[in-house]
């Protein structure tokens, strides 16, 4: 089951939805509100949530009720524009590590930038895919049952789940590493694989 919104995430993301809407810029929203930049980009990343004269100084700044700060419609999308997108397990981008089915929590995406269809992010451990996806990166995945040669895609193998490029040639898939340190996998009928999804987009966090 997919973890719900806690109260952070759900005013991050509708807050974000609002200034997007409004065209209002971080700087902006905190000089006119008077409230420190350091604060309100807390509020606009989940980190903290604002005091109740805080959530009422903004709904009253953007003309909306309480309500439409502080409360998330539906997991998938917690405010207009707005969807959850799940985060599942970890997938290997080395050698591959078991991936849990597990949904460990959400990220928070504009709808309109993302395809329709189902979605999902994986996160890569390994230096495999490097120089193109770095270790540690979100990576979001189209759930779909097969890719075109040479796209790069989420596969579980044996129930452990690995990010290649996928080629298919004589009625074989071989999974290519971009990094040319490792090996490419090839996948046969003895071993139980499946491709996930075509990855789509990659997330990195700034050091």
């Amino acid at each position: 089951m997919a973890e719900q919104p806690n109260s952070r995430e759900i005013l991050s993301a509708n807050l974000r939805a609002l200034m997007a809407r409004h065209g209002i810029s971080r700087i902006k929203l905190s000089d006119e509100l008077n409230i420190k930049y350091t604060t309100l980009t807390d509020w606009i990343k989940g980190r903290t949530y604002p005091r109740i004269e805080s959530i009422e100084k903004l709904a009253d700044y953007f003309n909306v009720n309480k309500s439409d700060l502080v409360e998330g419609k539906d997991p998938r999308e917690i405010s207009k524009g707005i969807v959850a997108v799940p985060i599942i397990g970890t997938i290997a981008g080395g050698s591959p590590i078991l991936a849990s089915e597990n949904i460990q929590g959400n990220i928070f995406e504009v709808k309109s930038g993302l395809p329709t269809g189902p979605l999902f992010y994986l996160r890569v451990k390994g230096k495999s895919m490097e120089p193109t996806i770095k270790d540690g990166s979100l990576v979001l995945i189209h759930q779909q049952p097969e890719v075109e040669n040479g796209e790069i895609a989420a596969v579980m193998i044996n129930n452990e789940a690995t990010l290649k490029r996928v080629h298919a040639t004589d009625g074989q898939y071989i999974l290519t590493p971009d990094n040319p340190k490792f090996k490419p996998i090839v996948l046969t009928p003895n071993n139980n694989n499946q491709i996930l999804g075509k990855a789509i987009r990659v997330t990195s966090e700034l050091s």
